[in-house]
């Protein structure tokens, strides 16, 4: 039997975390930032966890994370 293979691009925008959880980063902060608040790009730095309704999908594209 071959082996499942990682999405790619899942296994540059997840990472999975030692108890279970994976972690992503917040998206709209790569390019039109001259519209956007101060406020409003300063809470989308950082990293959040990925939410339980999409945990199934983000697993299936990382078998092996």
């Amino acid at each position: 039997m071959p082996k499942m293979k990682t999405k790619s691009g899942a296994a540059k925008r997840f990472k999975s975390l030692g108890g279970g959880g994976i972690k992503r980063s917040s998206s709209h902060l790569r390019h039109i930032l001259t519209k956007k608040t101060t406020k409003r790009k300063r809470q989308l730095r950082g990293t959040s966890m990925v939410c339980a309704s999409d945990m199934k999908s983000v697993r299936s594209m990382m078998p092996y994370a």
